[in-house]
């Protein structure tokens, strides 16, 4: 099965940068989609971006701009780079892996923008 792990996340300030990671261990993700979600406290979970096996992004208008999705197939690594952080960025970030019959969820890495 597969086993997605969240890391990167932290304490920054506003304006700040991070990378987030998503490492996939047991399997091989080469020809899946993949991307981020994130859930803020008390609200519910919003799409954050999406990349595909070729390297097509797709963004969410609140992050476009600011944010980079991007992957290392050979490596089982997905990226988020988060730049201009903003407070209502605030959140945990999960990443998913999408095949025809299952998606995949790590447990998150959380993200704090505050000063």
């Amino acid at each position: 099965q597969v086993h997605l792990v969240e890391s990167g996340g932290g304490l920054v300030q506003p304006g700040g940068s991070l990378r987030l990671s998503c490492a996939a261990s047991g399997s091989i993700f080469a020809t899946y989609p993949m991307g981020w979600y994130r859930q803020a406290p008390g609200k519910q979970r919003e799409f954050v971006a999406r990349v595909e096996a070729g390297g097509s992004a797709t963004y969410a208008d609140s992050v476009k701009g600011r944010f980079t999705i991007s992957r290392e197939n050979a490596k089982n690594v997905l990226y988020l780079q988060v730049n201009s952080l903003k407070p209502e960025d605030t959140a945990v970030y999960y990443c998913f892996l999408v095949t025809s019959g299952t998606t995949y969820w790590g447990r998150g890495t959380e993200v704090t923008v505050s000063s």
